[in-house]
């Protein structure tokens, strides 16, 4: 068991340092760096690899650690409210994929889809809420056109890659 626990631990380390030096690679494609979202790749392959737990603490120090490493994103909001999204998308993906009893391909999706709705979902509250604090307002439209229309890139990559990536570790 403890060999299983440090072998998920040091998985979730290469996933974060993975996480930390995505964007710095994507970010050289200028028109579509961001828009591929490569810190939720890493995070949600932390949390299919290695669990909700591991998922979620990933995801939560991502964007921080990189804020004040790397100052991207700017910590404030940015940084935290991607940390709020990015740990639900790990704990969401890990939870949901331990718990189903039969692994496969449409699995991996059930979980993976799940978790980008609900990523997205706390993303959007967490932004009104944080914006809300600086009297500025964060519109459906705005929503619809961040968290999902400039997004499209990232997303198509993460239900092309996951479900591969998920598969070659689960043989």
């Amino acid at each position: 068991m403890k060999n299983k626990n440090t072998k998920k631990l040091i998985t979730a380390a290469m996933l974060l340092a993975l996480g930390m030096v995505l964007p710095l690679i994507t970010g050289q494609l200028k028109e579509i760096g961001d828009s591929l979202l490569p810190m939720h790749l890493a995070v949600l392959l932390c949390g299919f690899l290695c669990g909700g737990k591991y998922g979620f603490l990933t995801g939560l120090i991502l964007p921080l650690l990189r804020s004040v490493t790397f100052g991207m994103p700017p910590l404030y909001p940015n940084a935290l409210y991607m940390s709020l999204e990015l740990c639900t998308y790990g704990f969401v993906s890990g939870f949901l994929y331990e718990k189903i009893s039969k692994k496969g391909i449409g699995y991996t999706y059930v979980s993976l889809v799940a978790a980008m709705v609900l990523g997205r979902v706390v993303w959007g509250i967490s932004k009104v809420i944080m914006m809300g604090l600086k009297g500025q307002t964060f519109t459906i439209s705005a929503f619809v056109m961040g968290g999902i229309v400039d997004a499209i890139p990232g997303i198509i990559l993460q239900l092309i890659l996951i479900p591969v990536i998920v598969k070659v570790f689960e043989k």
